[in-house]
């Protein structure tokens, strides 16, 4: 039996296993793997949500287990430190030493550390692994025991701006520092970076770009840092993520060919200069380049593997480096050449600086074919674009449309049908899955759904960016061959969200346990449950007290808990319209409580920090004061946000604030298969920002302009124009209709924007339904939102009045004691929640 021994066991090299034991010939082979890092491999791509999960684990790839199951020897926290090529033998830091017949370098890289006198001092980490983000973690909580929070990060790449980010998570006041003049300068030009240095500023942190290091100064410990140009930056912490250097050593050691300015050579077979020995990942020099994404990895992995077992497989003659992401909040793409200019290419550029969002692509000069782009604050349009780029197809007329939409506000998928790509059209770069290979699961009768076509093929496993295409080719793949596409809640219920509500509705079904009984199997689980109670209260007008056990923990709670286990505390102000005496009453209760006071883009005040005791005694004030529920924490109506209109502003047209608290009070307390947000704009230089609403209202002459189905969530939209010119009455009119038709239809989870997105049809279908009665069914919505909003009740109200409610805010149920392992610290004179 031959032996291969792989060198590194990060993500690559991992891949490298896993392609491994699943090839026909892998019985021929003993496989022994070398880790340097203490466990196993695991997914750097998401290092940054280490602090949000519960246990490290969750970031593995795969357990020691899998390792022991599949027939691998896996060593971690041992170093190869030589290789005898001529004898085929690496030898380990432990001075042990293992033949081999194959040796596979996967050894990635290292962190550039920049030259800077007093680099050596306390206080300085570099981003690259668990143990850096504990120790992190640790020193941070360490700075601010002492009352120190200064953090600098040195990079404004990708991974500098993840690592700005979580410090700016661990409670630190966080600044980014940059060489080049302009953020994540590989993927952004001037106006993209701009923006998303905007969009960071946002969020607290400060961003200095043209900054050249000189000096740490400190005794001992960081305490300044000093740049070229005369200036400094006073700071207690330094996080470098700079980039990167290939970890080629132990190979450049050995006598195999590495690059002048590092990395193992290697040519389209990922060979080396010694025969046996292939080079893949991070570590590898193909075509003079470095490719730090996980994608070319992966791909490297498999050319390599086959290689070995006798194939033809060859790596791709160029890299494309597209990445789509989301960095500090924000989602950030690139694709193709995303500089191109001049003679080559026309560059076609939208920007909203109102909504964050910045749009370019790169279309050649007939028009003909997309060479490349930038996306920034919304990346929903990047699978499209890039199929476009990836396989050379033929543009639209015309190409703005790509990133404006369609004249007239419909939306086109400039692909046309997802079919209509090519087979080889790589659908999931990460893990080189095309389209036919996707398809093929299903036509072949291997797969019937989704989740077995990503068993079987693992796209959208690693990112998760392709999952949408994915999920759009296996539904239209079923539809093809004339079988019937459910979206099924749960394996406890065969049925969508809207065959529930109207079997609910028709049979007057009243509970959960009817419902599993009469249309369900099993015991039911967390996803159907809210999902029930979000129909029954749809229907029923139920609120959040009833049937709590099927509740989410926020609905359960009636407050949105927060990432230390204290809750807040949004009273309602519908249409942003406060009295003093109101104003007041919620200053002295946030004074009372110690909570931390924030007022919302919804045109709220926001209180946080409140522990699950206290929040009856909260509402209980506020109640008294005059306030309800603002059901922040619910799948329903959160604000309709308005201007000042007519009443103050000269150029007003219409009364908004009197419009939007009549609608708000219309519509609270309507539960939605989604949160619902509004605006009323009083004319249209639009300051209530009401077209990226859920439905937004603008005065016009002759009325109002209703706009339905923005926003959406991840992906911010602009509401599209549904009716104009309306009187008071006919805008709520249609409004009852539009929302009515929405949570009858719409799945679980899924905002106004998508809903319309996958409505047949779209706008027009939509206007036909609202504004002609297509359906016949206008009186009956109408009738429909009359009786919600007759029994609309306060939900906090009524837990306040109900003892049996009130036990529910019990942190121990042993005891009335509070929890005291919540602790805060101090920033911008509130206090803030301490990170876990």
């Amino acid at each position: 039996m031959k032996r291969i021994i792989v060198v590194g066991n990060g993500m690559v090299g991992y891949k490298f296993c896993e392609k491994l034991i699943a090839h026909p010939h892998r019985s021929q082979f003993d496989i022994l793997v070398f880790g340097e890092e203490i466990r196993p491999a695991y997914d750097r791509v998401h290092l940054s949500e280490y602090f949000t999960l519960e246990s490290p684990d969750e970031l593995l790839m795969a357990s020691r287990n899998w390792y022991q199951d599949n027939g691998i020897t896996l060593r971690t926290s041992e170093l190869v430190s030589w290789i005898d090529t001529e004898n085929k033998k690496v030898a380990t830091h432990k001075n042990e030493s293992f033949d081999y017949d194959y040796l596979v370098l996967a050894t990635g890289s290292s962190p550039f550390i920049p030259s800077i006198k007093g680099s050596e001092k306390e206080g300085i980490f570099i981003y690259r692994t668990i143990e850096d983000l504990e120790a992190i973690q640790s020193y941070a909580e360490k700075l601010k025991a002492q009352g120190k929070f200064h953090s600098a990060v040195l990079g404004g790449g990708l991974l500098g701006l993840e690592a700005a980010n979580t410090s700016k998570e661990l409670g630190m006041s966080t600044h980014v520092i940059e060489f080049a003049p302009r953020l994540m300068p590989r993927q952004l030009d001037q106006p993209a970076s701009d923006l998303l240095q905007s969009k960071i500023e946002s969020l607290g942190m400060k961003v200095h770009l043209g900054k050249n290091s000189k000096e740490i100064i400190g005794e001992g410990k960081v305490e300044r840092i000093e740049f070229t140009d005369g200036t400094s930056l006073h700071t207690d912490m330094i996080i470098i993520s700079a980039g990167i250097r290939p970890r080629d050593e132990v190979a450049k050691n050995s006598g195999i060919a590495v690059g002048e300015r590092g990395g193992i050579i290697v040519n389209n077979k990922m060979e080396t200069s010694v025969p046996g020995i292939y080079a893949i990942g991070e570590v590898a020099l193909y075509n003079q380049n470095i490719y730090g994404l996980v994608a070319p990895g992966y791909e490297m992995a498999g050319v390599a593997l086959d290689q070995i077992m006798s194939g033809e497989k060859l790596m791709s003659p160029t890299i494309d480096m597209s990445t789509q992401l989301k960095l500090v909040g924000t989602e950030v793409a690139s694709f193709g050449d995303p500089f191109i200019e001049g003679d080559a290419a026309v560059a076609i550029r939208f920007e909203n600086k109102q909504r964050g969002v910045y749009k370019r692509i790169n279309v050649s000069q007939d028009g003909t074919r997309l060479l490349g782009g930038i996306l920034v604050g919304d990346s929903s349009d990047y699978n499209t674009l890039f199929q476009l780029y990836i396989n050379g197809m033929k543009l639209p007329e015309n190409a703005e449309d790509l990133i404006l939409g369609a004249r007239g506000g419909e939306s086109k998928n400039a692909l046309g049908s997802v079919l209509d790509l090519p087979d080889s059209a790589q659908i999931c770069s990460c893990e080189s899955v095309s389209k036919g290979a996707i398809c093929n699961a299903i036509t072949s009768g291997c797969c019937q759904d989704l989740k077995g076509v990503i068993k079987e093929t693992k796209a959208s496993t690693c990112c998760g960016g392709c999952k949408p295409m994915v999920a759009d080719l296996v539904k239209e793949t079923l539809k093809s061959l004339g079988k019937e596409v459910k979206e099924t809640i749960c394996e406890h219920f065969e049925y969508t969200r809207q065959e529930l509500f109207d079997l609910v509705k028709l049979h007057k079904v009243i509970g959960y346990d009817e419902a599993l009984d009469r249309f369900g199997r099993g015991h039911g689980c967390e996803i159907c449950k809210p999902v029930m109670a979000s129909i029954f209260a749809s229907i029923f007008m139920e609120t959040a007290n009833k049937q709590a056990a099927i509740q989410d923990s926020n609905d359960r709670f009636l407050a949105n808990i927060q990432r230390n286990g204290t809750y807040s505390v949004v009273p309602r102000v519908p249409g942003g319209e406060i009295t003093p005496e109101k104003l007041v009453v919620l200053g002295q209760v946030a004074k009372k409580y110690d909570l931390y006071t924030k007022i919302t883009g919804g045109q709220r005040i926001d209180l946080f920090g409140a522990q699950l005791n206290e929040l009856p005694l909260i509402w209980k004030e506020l109640i008294d004061a005059g306030f309800e529920s603002g059901h922040a924490y619910g799948k329903s109506l959160r604000t309709v946000k308005s201007c000042v209109g007519s009443t103050w502003c000269r150029f007003g047209m219409h009364d908004s604030v009197s419009f939007a608290i009549r609608i708000e009070q219309r519509y609270k307390g309507l539960r939605s298969p989604h949160k619902l947000k509004g605006g009323v704009s009083g004319c249209i230089r639009e300051c209530a920002e009401a077209r990226g609403k859920d439905f937004g209202v603008i005065a016009v002459e002759g009325g109002w302009n209703l706009y339905v189905c923005g926003n959406g969530g991840a992906s911010p939209k602009h509401a599209i124009l549904l009716a104009s010119q309306l009187d008071d009455e006919t805008c709520i009119k249609y409004l009852d209709r539009f929302l009515i038709y929405y949570i009858r239809t719409a799945g679980p989870l899924v905002r106004t924007a998508t809903w319309l997105d996958k409505l047949e049809g779209g706008i027009d279908y939509l206007r036909k339904v609202v504004v002609d009665d297509c359906l016949g069914m206008a009186e009956e919505f109408e009738r429909e939102m009359d009786g919600l909003v007759e029994k609309y009740a306060c939900e906090w109200k009524e837990a306040i009045e109900d003892p049996e409610t009130l036990k529910r805010f019990k942190p121990f149920v042993n005891t009335d004691e509070s929890d005291d392992q919540l602790v805060f610290v101090p920033l911008r004179e509130q206090k803030m929640p301490k990170p876990w």
